[in-house]
Formats: structure tokens, sequence, C-alpha cells
């Protein structure tokens, strides 16, 4: 298995050689050059393992260097019972015929990110350990990424994390969980602007390779491949889960914003799975709607990237929608990096019409949007109806899924958090505070550690200069 970039300009590279970083050196995603294929047999012979097994035997596909042992031994340390309070991982739910919601928030931070983030940590250390080096990683969150790459990495050996948030803009629980955290590895960055003024100064970095080179800098954010990779796992799981046999069509519907949780789907129904359809959930920051019902991808700016009740989706340019369009298109790297250009210009594109018709046809996907009110309704019914507190992300998701549910087919939306990490917003919909998870009831009274900062890439250099100097 090699790696290559979607802008054509990176020569084929191993698992472990891209694991650290973000961007490849010519500015495009990390994607594998060809994707495992599974059979009918293959599938049938994965639908009966176990979590580990089935994470061994779908990511082994991916990671060729890394001998089978250890990665086993990888992948065993981080997917236990202790972990994620369960030991099917992502046990799914039924709320009616055809209906689903996939657990994915039993991890330390209460949020699906911990699924790919607590693997990845392993990873790293195990990569760097045995190379003997070090990385600074470098991120951006709008709310769940940060503390799953922070409780991930921390007291890791070799690792540094430089995590920026957008200032006042999280949930108070995922500030304190982030911000409340002590260990010298870990510095909290707050940026006085939105979530996508922090991913700009994140590629400033990536895009300058003599920084990037000097302070060895890696990422976390869904533009790493390890995380895509992770993902993909429980996509599979949860189709084993819910299809009364292999090879029924299954949908998959899947609260969005910068792509990566639904680009592990996409990867996975080319892998062999049979998804019929990839809904994409949206809040009013809707670019990625925009796109999936017109063809049209134009990213918009600050003035135009709403604050929302589900804040780890106020996202306005979808970073990993390249991967995407690199498999829409063809896989052309000089035509996937001629759109992109335009995307860098701040112009955005209009897809080919025939491009815009495998879009849905070829490739499955669907989208829809939802409000604040669409939010607030859609907690309450799920809770009325099946007596499930959903957060918002998650009522996105569900907002998505009754719009484009067709009868017989069964639908499995992807849980985005736990309630606990959205208390006003929940409040406001039940009139009741959720329960926290034993242990973090008072984790926003903790001590916080944090430092303020303008959007301002030359400054975010200073200041990771300054602490791994």
């Amino acid at each position: 298995m090699h790696y290559i970039s979607t802008r054509g300009g990176m020569p084929p590279k191993r698992f472990s050689e891209i694991l650290l970083g973000g961007l490849a050196p010519d500015g495009g995603l990390v994607v594998p050059d060809e994707y495992p294929r599974l059979s009918a047999d293959d599938l049938n012979a994965l639908a009966g393992l176990s979590y580990t097994d089935l994470a061994f035997a779908i990511i082994s596909r991916f990671v060729d260097d890394i001998p089978p042992a250890d990665l086993k031994a990888l992948i065993d340390k981080t997917y236990t019972v202790e972990a994620f309070g369960n030991a099917d991982i992502t046990p799914v739910t039924r709320l009616e015929d055809d209906l689903f919601i996939q657990q994915l928030s039993n991890g330390p931070t209460l949020a699906f990110k911990d699924m790919a983030m607590q693997l990845l940590g392993n990873l790293f250390e195990y990569v760097l350990t045995r190379a003997g080096e070090q990385i600074n990683i470098v991120g951006a969150t709008s709310g769940d990424t940060g503390s799953a790459a922070e409780y991930a990495m921390r007291g890791k050996k070799g690792v540094n994390v430089f995590m920026l948030s957008p200032f006042g803009k999280m949930s108070a629980f995922q500030r304190a969980q982030m911000f409340s955290l002590q260990d010298e590895n870990i510095f909290n960055i707050s940026v006085k602007s939105m979530f996508d003024a922090c991913q700009d100064m994140v590629k400033a970095l990536n895009n300058d390779a003599d920084f990037k080179r000097q302070y060895k800098i890696g990422a976390v954010n869904s533009i790493n491949w390890g995380r895509i990779v992770a993902q993909v796992v429980y996509y599979f799981k949860g189709y084993f889960a819910v299809a009364e046999q292999v090879g029924e069509p299954v949908d998959f519907c899947v609260p969005s914003g910068n792509f990566g949780n639904i680009c592990a789907a996409h990867v996975a129904r080319q892998m062999g799975l049979p998804i019929r359809r990839l809904i994409v959930a949206t809040n009013e920051n809707d670019v990625l709607d925009e796109f999936f019902k017109t063809g049209g991808y134009h990213p918009r700016g600050l003035d135009l990237t709403y604050e929302t009740s589900s804040p780890s989706m106020d996202i306005s340019k979808a970073s990993n929608l390249e991967r995407f369009v690199f498999d829409l298109t063809g896989r052309d790297g000089a035509k996937l990096a001629a759109l992109w250009h335009t995307v860098e210009k701040e112009k955005g594109f209009d897809l080919e019409a025939a491009d815009f018709a495998r879009l849905r046809d070829e490739f499955g996907f669907r989208s829809e949007k939802s409000t604040h009110a669409d939010r607030i309704a859609n907690i309450r019914e799920v809770f009325s109806k099946y007596g499930v507190q959903v957060d918002p992300h998650t009522a996105d998701g569900y907002h998505a899924a009754k719009a484009h549910r067709e009868a017989g087919v069964k639908v499995v939306i992807m849980e985005t958090a736990l309630p606990a990490k959205f208390e006003s917003t929940m409040v406001e919909a039940l009139n009741q505070k959720p329960v926290p998870p034993a242990g973090l009831a008072d984790l926003e009274q903790l001590p916080q550690r944090f430092d303020v900062m303008e959007a301002d890439a030359e400054a975010l250099k200073r200041y990771v200069a300054e602490r791994v100097a």
C-alpha cells in the first residue's frame, strides 16, 4: 500500500512516512493509491468479528509497514472496555424499524473523535519511539477534535500538542475538557476569531516547508489520513450490526462539518461495504449541503460563518472534501489542483454536469441542512418518542435522516457526542440538565490553563518556536 497526494505532486510513500503529517508537500491531502477491495466472501468473514479483530482486518489493509503483531497490539491497547465502556465499543441503538443510532461517544472525551484519536495517539508514540524522533502537533478544533487529541496525546513520549480553538465559541464543557488539562506537553491557544481562521493558521504553518521541517510539525486534524482509516472501521461494525444479511443496502447519515467522518464512510463504500446512500447533515453553515445539492463548492468567509447550537459543525471550509472530489473527478491530480486553486483564491468552483450526476448516482450522496429550531424540535422528538437524549449535532443527523428515509431501507445515524457537552441547548430543549458521566460532574470548576492569540499565523509560529526551542 502506497500513498499519494490528491494534487499529484508527491512521490508514493508508505503509511509510517505519512502518519505524522498533515498536508502533502504540494498542499494536497494524502490518499491511498488505490482502495483495498473486499469481496462478498471477505465481508461475510468480517461480519462476526469483535471490534478489535475487525479493526485489525480493516486497518492492516492500509498499513503494511508496521509488523502485524505490533499493529494488533496497538489496536488491542486502544479499544478496551475500560476506555469505551462497552465490549461492542460502538453499540447500535434501535429507535424503530429501520432507524438506528450508532453510539460513537463513549470514549474519554464523550465525542466520536475519540474513536480515531485514541488509536492515533498509540500509533504516534510507536512510530516516534521506533524512529527516535519527536513531533510538535499543531491543530485546530471547533469543539471536539481538540479534547480528543489532547486526551490521546497527553503524556505521550516525544509529542507536544498545540491546539487552536475559536475564542468563546465552544460550549463551557468543551472548554473545560481542554483547558483544565495541566500536562506539560499540552498547549491550548484561544484565537480571537472563528474556527476557519484557526484552520487557516494551521495550514499556513504546514505550507511553510522550512518551519515545518525545523520544528517537526505534525497534524491530528481530520486531514491526517490515520484518523480516516480508524474511522472506516465503525462503518463496517455498524453495517454488520443492522444488516440482516451481508449485501443488504444500508444508508448512513453523518453530521458533517469538515467532511472527515463521512469521508471515512465514502472509503468504506469504495472498499465494497454495501452502503446505499451517504446522507450529509449540516447546520446553518451549509456549504456542504449546497455542494451536494447544486455541485457548487463556494467556501464562505468568516463574516458568513455562523455561530450555532451545533458548534462543532460551524465550518465553512470543509478540508476533507478534497479527498472525495479527487475520487469524483477520476483521481486526476492536475484537475483537482486546478479546482482547489480556485478555492484558495476564495472563488470556489462548480462541478461539470457529468461529475455532479456521478456524485449522486455513482457515489450515493444526499444532503440536508437544519436550523436551531429544527435541532430543538428534534431533540424533543427523539426523547419523547424513544426515550433517548441526543446532542444537537446528532439531532442534525436525525433531521437529515428523516428527510431522506425510504421505506424498507435501514438508516444508521452516526452519533457525534454525548448531550452532557451541550448543557444549555439540552436545557432549552428538554428543560432538564443532561447527566454527565461519573467523574466529570465538576469538570467546569477545575482550574483552566490557556493562552489568547489574534488570528495571526506569524504569531503562532513564534509561540511554537519559543516553547520547543
